[in-house]
């Protein structure tokens, strides 16, 4: 009775968790869709976060180039007082 009882109870819970976990066609278009705004969204945040960092890299090779440049400048001035 007891194991008879277990099977039962078993199959049950089994049968009743494959119901819960069926979506419709509908549903299932719509998660896709929150899906994929979702990862919109997240590319759209990685790609604001990598720009800046390039920005910030580029920001500096240009103020390095400027100041390389001034300091080459200043050289050249240097050399060529009588």
């Amino acid at each position: 009775m007891k194991k008879l009882f277990g099977v039962l109870s078993a199959g049950l819970l089994a049968a009743g968790l494959t119901l819960v976990a069926q979506e419709t066609p509908k549903q299932e278009m719509k998660e896709a869709g929150k899906n994929v705004k979702e990862a919109g969204k997240a590319t759209g945040r990685a790609v604001k976060h990598t720009s800046k960092g390039v920005a910030k890299g580029t920001k500096k090779g240009v103020h390095k180039a400027a100041d390389a440049t001034s300091r080459g400048a200043e050289k050249l001035k240097d050399k060529t007082k009588p």
